[in-house]
């Protein structure tokens, strides 16, 4: 079960998903269904204001603008440029601080108790025995504070220290990003980050465009493109004229939403609209510009990656909730006992008075309800301990030891680019064995967002070998090198390919290796070099692509004059739009559907033969087509329609997304773990679904239909809790259409729009009035639908809305999630999460700086979850029992030992032993247990990921767990103390020992023993610990009871101690009350470890493969194009090209450096850029391909060619030319001096080898 959610980035910001999820949901309780949302975009309430004004070059006009913030002060309206993610100040740290500190219940619960120990009347501890722990306690959380603040005050002082140019009067001066204001006017130079959001104003590039990266944003590497206004590129072509701009850009006000811009330029009386294709924003990369100039619109906080980011929000763990909450409990059942207390002591002393009245001048000035009150107080100072301020201070140290475990783990150390694992939170490490929920982003943390070429079909066949006899395959290799956007420069005698995606790199890439190389383009002619032969074709039209079309045309005049259409696309459009079917395309049909089984991206390529007379008809429609003022588009996209009809099908492309080591693995791990994975990208669906498969978050047995293969009503509907309402008053329920448990529906959200649709009619919020009802039971809805299917995706989101998802999750779900992702883009998703895990690449470190925990390969999450998350929850919980254990059995003797004290708030241990008892004599059996408990081994640990569900369930720590832990220790306590009070009522031993101090000491020691045991015994797996920690016990207490220890001696007026621990009498009591304590709890775990191996069964073994096929499978793979429409018009349009000889913006360049080398093409330069998979040499003769003989019969991998270099000869006839080609043996004979084979595997030079012996 899956869900596919469909998102489109808000026009309008609005303050919950009310609007947004209208049109994006399917409902579901138990949800059978793989959904799929189309694309909708609504316009939420609330539209942004046009009340932004920059004026360029005038600080002091923005300067005048103040807006309110706090009450009646104010601030500037626009923001400088240095940004701040710090918490805290010098003059904020202390008291903020405090103030979070003070969010802990315990602590208020401690000054509670200090506050009472100041007081003389009732005080039975010194004060300040209390207060310093406690000060000790905040000392250690905000030394912890402060040092991960000083990091993130280190990271702002580098950002805000970088360097850029700001023009100042007449010229540009370097300065700081910090002092970037508003309004400035700002040069960039190539390879530099951008500052803040700038209208961009002209560059060194033709037409002004501006390419950028936005790795550091959202982790893409692929190339995308800004332009200039063309009246800002003409006009502005000197410093001067830049230095005496004076426009003004009226706009929206500051606002998150990454991919929307709307606002007009005013500039010597003329209006201009601009878009977001105008606007550079904060964070991006400047690539393949010389330099660039800028006006600052949005600076600081107000630019969009910033608005996104969030605040940083103060997480607690589940558990640290929980004991809250417990405190609250103890404190109430603290000060019952103490009221109950007091009220007998006030019964005890008034009847004690009236039986002894002789002592009546001693109770003259103490009246029973005065005493009462005062006991009252003393009781709740006595019992105040069993809240012990020792367990939080342990708490950090554990917390603390098991972040170094995690930061000491070679298992996560990265050693390719030496990046260990980093717990940058120390007080989360629990919370990494309860999550329920993944959230992770796509690019750049699934994938390494490298696109490689793996196969190709053409004319049936699978490539493996080629046959240059084929003529399909020289037009498939030429449809290649042709129908692309892809633009070209030479530099250093290499060409190097600029591409807007990385898919179209790839396939570029791909022909180049196979001979076809691509090597310039104009306006209108783009040139090739077929085999070492140069042709130049000529470009009569560019049918671009779009999302709706998805696929793209190049209609080309060959040398020889004919007219080629070659168009490239995704499968379903391209095979319904072929002349006729033979059985080659169902060959080729049967290829693309094992493609989809590998999960690799692919691409139909087809071509056809235009006549002269069809085409002067069709480009004259075009052109009137083309100055259309309304329905231009519609228009345009039915003139590309008809000519794409009656193709011939050539083959098929298979481009592999790269994953990241290790994902699907780790996928399937986290599932068998029972969490949900959820990948929120800003994608389009068909390359999320793609990724989907390819990382096995969906998987195989997921049935695909279109939405109009559904009835009106999905099933889903008819199971959900909103039947009723949703049937009621609608006439008889329709009968249910039968599905398998396995049936998936791809239900499109198209009919949610309309009013008439089976949503809007039968939606329960329908009839409400109040919209925030309305918004409350949508979001409701949509939960409702996600977490009852195994993963979701969701696509084309915004930074926002990913934080908004998770927030929905965790608001009605309750659930724990983590959030992991590589860009700014998910630095609110992370922040937003209960846990934030940043991956540690290439792309920035923004996610990793506003992350809980940083790792360098998705692969890691598993051992980080299911080795150590399961680790240190197992620790803390056990910790927790076993403290709260010892604390009741060791302390809980005071309250008894108050009936048998006339209720007088009496002591019953001395303050040193009350003051070691949690600090010296039981520290190190539960310490240990918080460091190193392991119930399984790392190994059995990733073996079986079902183990993790306990902490998803918190079984470990409850409610009734805690319950039971209290009535354990409450036991232990009441035989401790009524077996000696017994054994003590008529004196015992053979020094007739009776003192309150060796009854005491019994006590005790009964109760420390008793304790030690049962820790110790709690262990899984016995070993040499549990003796160890008994005799550690025990070794402190006779070290004590014997003298030894001069200090404690010192505190002590006499040896009862001594003569109490040295009586065999004494020691039996002992002894015996050890063994009613830990009889009975040893019997009942004893009998809970053979109950539980009676009901286990054995379980198979689970089968890790990295490719699992889908025998099943109804889908094609996701058509490999990932870049944005525009750039067949930029290049038709001859914006992105250079003339010869000429610069692209006159006389624009900085100062004191010298104007771009034209970009022009050497005609006798086939050099080729630079591959991703084999490096090439130049070679002055042309490529060749080898025919290796027959591979594998089933999918063979594609060949690569031999290279020859460095050879002054021309190449014999045949020998990479069109015409005859020769075996790999004739080819390896027939090559002058080749100094280098590119047969890059053993194998592969052993079979050519073969070849040529042969």
């Amino acid at each position: 079960m899956s869900l596919l959610c469909d998102v489109l980035p808000w026009r309008g910001e609005a303050p919950s998903f009310r609007a947004f999820w209208w049109a994006h949901i399917v409902f579901a309780q138990h949800c059978k269904y793989f959904c799929a949302c189309s694309e909708v975009q609504l316009v939420p309430r609330g539209a942004t204001a046009f009340t932004w004004e920059v004026r360029a070059n005038n600080r002091s006009y923005h300067l005048q603008f103040k807006k309110k913030f706090a009450f009646c002060l104010t601030k500037n309206k626009y923001a400088g440029n240095a940004i701040k993610t710090a918490k805290y100040n010098i003059l904020t740290f202390l008291p903020l601080n405090l103030y979070e500190q003070f969010h802990r219940m315990a602590n208020v619960y401690f000054v509670f108790v200090i506050l009472l120990q100041t007081i003389p009347e009732i005080s039975t501890l010194p004060w300040y025995t209390l207060l310093f722990p406690l000060s000790c306690l905040l000392t250690i959380r905000a030394l912890r504070d402060l040092i991960d603040d000083i990091g993130r005050h280190q990271s702002d002082r580098n950002i805000n220290s970088r360097p850029c140019e700001i023009l100042s009067g007449k010229s540009f001066r370097w300065q700081k990003w910090c002092d970037i204001c508003v309004g400035d006017i700002v040069r960039l130079r190539k390879e530099s980050f951008v500052p803040a959001d700038m209208l961009l104003l002209c560059s060194s590039e033709p037409s002004s465009l501006c390419y950028v990266e936005t790795a550091d944003i959202d982790g893409e590497t692929n190339l995308k493109f800004r332009q200039a206004l063309p009246v800002t590129h003409r006009e502005l072509t000197s410093e001067g004229s830049v230095a005496a701009f004076d426009g003004e850009v009226t706009c929206e006000e500051p606002n998150s939403r990454m991919h929307s811009f709307t606002g007009t330029l005013q500039w010597r009386g003329e209006t201009y609209a601009l878009d977001s294709e105008r606007i550079l924003l904060r964070g991006c990369k400047l690539r393949n510009t010389d330099f660039c100039y800028g006006l600052v619109i949005y600076a600081g906080f107000d630019s969009k990656i910033m608005r996104n980011c969030g605040k940083i929000k103060r997480k607690k763990t589940k558990l640290d909730r929980m004991m809250d909450r417990l405190v609250i409990i103890i404190f109430l059942v603290l000060l019952a006992m103490s009221l109950c207390l007091a009220i007998a002591s006030g019964f005890w002393a008034k009847t004690f008075q009236e039986k002894h009245t002789y002592l009546s001048a001693l109770y003259k000035h103490t009246a029973p309800a005065k005493q009462a009150f005062f006991s009252f107080w003393g009781f709740a100072i006595l019992l105040s301990i069993i809240i012990p301020m020792s367990m939080y201070i342990t708490f950090e140290f554990i917390y603390l030891v098991n972040s170094f475990f995690i930061n000491w783990d070679l298992e996560m150390y990265y050693a390719v680019k030496d990046i260990p694992a980093k717990a940058r939170s120390t007080s989360l490490n629990d919370q990494l064995g309860q999550i329920e929920y993944i959230f992770s982003d796509k690019t750049g943390t699934l994938t390494q967002n490298i696109m490689s070429f793996k196969k190709c079909c053409i004319n049936g066949t699978v490539y493996g070998n080629f046959c240059w006899y084929d003529p399909l395959l020289r037009e498939f290799l030429r449809l290649l090198a042709l129908c692309h956007t892809v633009m070209v420069e030479e530099r250093g005698g290499q060409l190097v390919y600029q591409a807007a995606s990385p898919d179209e790199e790839a396939l570029v890439l791909a022909a180049r290796d196979l001979g076809y190389v691509f090597l310039s383009r104009t306006q209108d002619t783009i040139t090739i070099s077929e085999l070492g032969v140069k042709r130049t074709y000529k470009v009569l039209a560019m049918l671009d692509f779009n999302s709706d079309r998805k696929r793209m045309s190049v209609l080309v005049r060959d040398p020889q004059g004919t007219i080629r259409l070659y168009t490239k696309g995704a499968d379903t459009v391209i095979l319904a739009r072929l002349r006729s079917r033979g059985p080659s395309e169902t060959f080729t049909e049967r290829a693309l559907d094992r493609f989809a089984e590998e999960t690799l991206r692919t691409l139909c390529l087809a071509s056809k033969v235009v006549s002269e007379a069809e085409y002067c008809e069709w480009s004259r429609r075009h052109q009137e087509a083309s100055i259309l003022l309304q329905d231009r588009a519609w228009q345009m996209d039915s003139l590309y329609e008809e000519m794409e009809q009656n193709l011939e099908l050539l083959g098929v492309t298979a481009i592999e997304d790269k994953l990241q080591d290790g994902v699907p693995e780790t996928i399937q791990l986290l599932k068998l773990g029972n969490i949900k994975v959820w990948v929120l990208t800003g994608d389009k669906q068909e390359t999320a679904m793609n990724i989907g498969y390819a990382c096995k978050l969906l998987t195989d047995d997921m049935e695909i239909l279109e939405e109009k293969e559904v009835s009106s009503t999905p099933p889903c509907l008819w199971e959900s809790p909103w039947a009723p309402s949703l049937w009621g008053g609608h006439g008889r329920r329709p009968q249910p259409r039968v599905l398998s448990p396995k049936d998936k529906i791809l239900h499109t959200g198209e009919v949610l729009m309309k009013e008439e649709g089976w949503l809007w009619q039968w939606l329960p919020c329908r009839g409400a009035t109040d919209s925030q009802e309305q918004g409350s039971l949508v979001e409701k809805a949509f939960v409702d639908l996600a977490t009852s299917c195994q993963a979701v995706i969701c696509c084309r989101v915004t930074p926002k809305q990913k934080a908004l998802i998770v927030q929905l999750v965790k608001k009605h779900k309750k659930a724990t999630t983590l959030a992991i992702g590589d860009g700014a883009n998910d630095v609110n998703m992370i922040k937003t999460a209960d846990i934030g895990v940043g991956i540690s690449g290439l792309e920035g470190m923004q996610a990793v700086q506003c992350s809980d925990y940083a790792l360098a390969q998705f692969s890691y999450l598993q051992r980080l979850l299911l080795v150590h998350g399961r680790w240190a929850y197992l620790r803390i919980c056990k910790f927790l029992r076993y403290f709260f254990y010892k604390t009741f059995a060791g302390l809980m003797a005071q309250v008894w030992f108050a009936f048998h004290s006339g209720f007088t708030a009496q002591p019953l241990y001395e303050g040193w032993f009350l003051a070691l008892y949690n600090v010296f004599y039981t520290a190190h059996p539960v310490l240990s247990v918080g460091l190193l408990e392991q119930d399984v081994s790392a190994k059995k640990s990733l073996e079986f990921p079902e183990l993790y569900a306990i902490g998803q369930q918190d079984e470990l720590f409850n409610y009734r767990i805690f319950g039971v832990t209290l009535l354990h220790g409450v036991s232990t306590s009441l035989a401790s103390f009524y077996i000696a009070f017994w054994a003590f009522k008529d004196c015992v031993g053979s020094k007739v020992v009776g003192d309150y101090e060796s009854f005491s000491v019994t006590v005790a020691t009964s109760a420390l023993l008793s304790v030690l045991v049962e820790v110790s015994t709690g262990l899984p797996f016995p070993t040499l610990i549990p003796g160890a920690r008994v005799g550690d016990g025990w070794n402190m207490v006779v070290l004590e009871a014997a003298g030894k220890d001069e200090e404690l001696k010192a505190t002590r007026p006499n040896d009862a101690s001594q003569n109490a621990l040295t009586d065999p009498y004494i020691l039996l009591v002992v002894l015996l009350s050890l063994v009613v304590n830990t009889v009975p709890s040893l019997t009942v775990r004893s009998y809970h470890q053979i109950c539980s191996k009676a009901r286990r069964e054995p379980e198979p073994s689970v089968e890790l493969r990295t490719h699992v096929h889908r025998g099943s499978f109804r889908r094609r793979s996701s058509y490999a194009f990932s870049h944005q429409e525009g750039y067949a018009g930029l290049i038709t349009r001859g914006d992105s090209l250079r003339t010869k000889g000429t610069c692209a913006t006159g006389g624009l360049h900085p100062q004191g450096t010298a104007p771009p080398s034209p970009s022009c093409h050497d005609t006798h330069s086939s050099a080729p850029a630079r591959s991703s998979a084999v490096p090439f040499v130049p070679c002055p003769i042309p490529t060749t391909s080898c025919s290796p003989g027959p591979m594998s019969p089933s999918w063979g991998q594609l060949w690569p060619h031999t290279v020859c270099c460095k050879t002054s000869k021309a190449p014999p006839a045949g020998l990479g030319w069109p015409g005859t080609m020769h075996s790999p043996r004739d080819a390896a004979e027939q090559a002058p001096a080749c100094v280098s084979c590119r047969a890059t595997t053993r194998g592969q030079q052993r079979l050519l080898g073969k070849c040529v012996n042969n």
